[in-house]
C-alpha cells in the first residue's frame, strides 16, 4: 500500500498537475461496466488531492486496445491516464499491427483492484463440488462445452487453464457478454463457465446456479485449494500513463489513486461490483504486468488460442 507520508505531500502540487486543463482519464471500456464505474468513483477524490479537474472519457473497442493506443500517443506530462484491465497482458499475444508495444508504451502507475472469478454450473446439473464436476467430465469422452465473454477473455483463459491442469478437453463457446453467457448456461447450451462475482450473485441467491470455486486465493472454496495449487487467474484494473512520464508525477498519481480506491465509504460499493482494492504503486504494478504477460502468453501459446478461432 502507498505509505501515508507520500499522501501528505499531495497538496504541494507539481506544475505538471496543477494546471488549468483537466486530467483526462481514458477508460478502456464502455459506460456501466466495472472499469467505468471504478474510474468514476475514484475520480472526485483524485481530483481533490491533485488539485486539478479529472475528466473520465470512455474509449472502448478491441478489448481495450483502442484506449491503449490513444494513451500510448499522448504527451508524457501527467495530463493523460489510462484505466485498463487484464487485456494489457493478453492483447500483445493475440493482436497484430497495433502500432504500439504494450510492454514499452506505458509507465505503470498502480494496480487499483482485482476481480476474482467464480466457476458456476446450473443447479440442475447435479454436481455440487469441483471434484464432482471433474469426475463427470472424465466420464464423458466428448469435450465439455464451456462459455466465456470472448476469445482471450479471463473467463476463457481461466477455464482453459483449469481444464489443461485437469487433463481434460473442452469446447469453448464465446458469447457477446456476461449476460449472454449466463443465459446460455441457464439454457444448458454450455455445462459450466467462469464469470464475475457481481454477475453470478443474483443467480446464486436464487439457487439457479451453484458456485464450485473461486479463481483467486482468499475466497472459499478456491480452485487452488481443491487440488490445483497455485491456480490464480482473475481480472484486474490498473492505471497507466504514457511512457516517459516523470517518476515524480507517477508517484503523486499513484498516491492519489491509492487514497481514492481505499476510501472507507467506497469499499462496500467496490465489494458489490466484485472488486477488491489492491493499490500498491508503480514498482509493484510493473512486476505484476511482467508476470501476467509471461503467464498469459504461455497459456495462449499452449492452447493455440487465436482471435480468428
Amino acid at each position: 500500500m502507498i505509505h501515508r507520508r507520500a499522501l501528505a505531500a499531495l497538496p504541494l502540487a507539481t506544475p505538471a498537475l496543477a494546471q488549468e486543463r483537466p486530467l483526462r482519464l481514458i477508460i478502456a471500456f464502455p459506460p456501466g461496466g466495472s472499469t467505468d464505474l471504478l474510474g468514476r468513483l475514484i475520480a472526485p477524490r483524485m481530483s481533490e488531492l491533485l488539485a486539478t479537474a479529472i475528466t473520465p472519457e470512455n474509449r472502448s473497442g478491441a478489448s481495450g486496445a483502442v484506449a491503449a493506443g490513444l494513451v500510448a500517443q499522448a504527451a508524457p506530462d501527467g495530463s493523460t491516464l489510462l484505466l485498463d484491465s487484464g487485456g494489457q497482458a493478453v492483447n500483445p499475444h493475440l493482436m497484430r499491427g497495433l502500432g504500439f508495444d504494450y510492454a514499452t508504451a506505458f509507465a505503470p502507475v498502480t494496480l487499483l483492484a482485482t476481480l476474482p472469478l467464480v466457476l458456476v454450473v446450473r443447479a440442475e446439473l447435479g454436481v455440487t463440488t469441483l471434484a464432482g464436476l471433474l469426475a463427470r467430465l472424465r466420464a464423458d469422452p466428448r469435450p465439455a462445452p464451456y462459455g466465456s465473454v470472448g476469445i482471450g477473455a479471463r473467463t476463457h483463459l481461466a477455464m482453459a487453464a483449469l481444464l489443461r491442469r485437469a487433463g481434460l478437453a473442452g469446447e469453448h463457446i464465446p458469447y457477446r457478454g456476461g449476460a449472454d453467457q449466463m443465459a446460455g448456461l441457464l439454457r444448458g447450451d454450455v455445462a459450466m463457465g467462469f464469470t464475475s462475482i457481481a454477475l453470478a450473485a443474483p443467480l446464486l441467491r436464487e439457487g439457479r446456479l451453484l458456485a464450485l470455486g473461486y479463481s483467486l486465493p482468499g475466497h472459499a472454496p478456491s480452485i487452488a485449494g481443491q487440488g490445483f495449487p497455485g491456480f490464480a487467474i482473475g481480472d484486474w484494473l490498473a492505471l497507466l500513463a504514457p511512457a516517459g512520464t516523470p517518476p515524480a508525477i507517477i508517484a503523486r498519481l499513484a498516491a492519489a489513486a491509492a487514497d481514492a480506491v481505499n476510501q472507507p465509504g467506497l469499499r462496500q460499493r467496490l465489494h458489490d461490483l466484485g472488486l477488491e482494492p489492491a493499490a500498491e504503486g508503480p514498482e509493484a504494478l510493473g512486476h505484476f504486468l511482467a508476470t501476467e504477460r509471461a503467464a498469459m502468453g504461455a497459456l495462449i501459446a499452449a492452447e493455440g488460442i487465436r482471435l480468428d478461432g
